[in-house]
């Protein structure tokens, strides 16, 4: 009789053991999500002050953090234009994720080894600002997780300045102040076409490429890169042109899926 009770008692006590451990996790859950959700909030008025990215070339390789975080207005609109021509055509007219884009990159790297990415300015934001340098599926969900929130807390334009302002563009540097100081001593709102297309030219690979000293591709690439933000214009982030470039993206949308449907085998 005493070991039936004894063995009730252990039954219990790991019966409450369990249900504390699953309480524990769920808080736990519920506070990551919590915190997930509050941080891109409160980012849509505070400038993030670091970054993953930032702390983990400090903590593996001790490379300096020279950041200077400037204002929309105290950013030239050559870079502005230039980053959307360099990374995002367009950027002011989807919603955080360039399904045209996915498509052809998908196609691209099925015919060849050269991989062709398509992130978007707010996909790679979204990465900057929140998540770890990784190619894995994992990193790739949070991205997409983040992507959904940036996009609809913050405006484009948000999007763009926290976008210039925690980019990666040399060693240790990051941000486009620090990048117009660093290769042109100059201020960012006075970098001239050619020098924002040097310095967007060399977003996938900063470590490796120095617009004040280009390559003859990064010479070509950046001349590509300003000959097509000439066809862009000024990039302007009020409603009635934001509404424009939506209206086109999703004429664009409607005759890539069109097009998709026609060649389908059934």
């Amino acid at each position: 009789m005493a070991a039936k009770k004894g063995n009730n008692t252990k039954a219990k006590k790991s019966g409450k053991g369990g249900r504390r451990f699953l309480t524990i996790l769920l808080k736990i859950i519920l506070a990551v999500v919590l915190i997930s959700v509050l941080l891109p909030l409160l980012y849509r008025w505070v400038n993030p002050p670091v970054t993953p990215l930032m702390l983990i070339r400090k903590v593996k390789n001790d490379a300096p953090i020279e950041k200077q975080w400037v204002d929309m207005e105290n950013i030239s609109p050559n870079l502005v234009v230039c980053a959307i021509a360099a990374e995002d055509n367009n950027f002011l007219g989807h919603n955080g994720f360039d399904y045209g884009a996915i498509e052809r990159a998908m196609k691209e790297n099925e015919k060849g080894k050269r991989k062709l990415g398509a992130s978007t300015i707010s996909q790679q934001t979204a990465k900057n600002v929140f998540l770890w340098p990784s190619r894995s599926w994992v990193r790739k969900g949070c991205e997409v997780y983040f992507t959904f929130l940036i996009e609809h807390f913050w405006s484009k334009e948000r999007i763009m300045e926290v976008y210039l302002n925690v980019i990666e563009m040399g060693d240790g540097i990051y941000g486009c102040e620090a990048a117009s100081q660093h290769y042109f001593h100059k201020s960012a709102k006075s970098l001239t076409r050619r020098e924002a297309a040097l310095i967007t030219a060399c977003y996938p690979a900063p470590l490796k490429r120095n617009p004040a000293k280009p390559t003859a591709y990064l010479n070509r690439r950046a001349t590509q890169i300003s000959a097509l933000s000439l066809k862009f214009g000024k990039i302007k982030f009020d409603e009635e042109s934001l509404r424009k470039a939506e209206e086109r993206y999703q004429k664009r949308e409607e005759k890539r899926k069109a097009k998709s449907d026609k060649i389908l085998p059934f």
